[in-house]
């Protein structure tokens, strides 16, 4: 599973960072951190927090298969 982000989108909602913790963190007030390749096992939680983004900011993709349109993206920090 690969995740995109589009940090021009990201408000820094945090929806994400409390629904899959293990997966994305807020550095600063603004500032999101993620694992854009999060294990398998957190597939239940990263998709919660890409459908509770609110402004569909999170992109989760199948590594082997097409993308899960959740949301949106770019990599990186903002």
């Amino acid at each position: 599973m690969r995740l995109v982000v589009d940090l021009n989108r990201c408000q820094g909602y945090a929806q994400c960072a409390f629904l899959a913790p293990d997966v994305f963190a807020m550095h600063g007030e603004e500032s999101l951190l993620y694992n854009p390749h999060a294990e398998e096992a957190q597939r239940e939680q990263v998709l919660r927090a890409a459908t509770a983004c609110p402004v569909q900011a999170i992109l989760v993709e199948d590594t082997d298969e097409a993308p899960a349109a959740v949301g949106e993206g770019l990599s990186g920090v903002r």
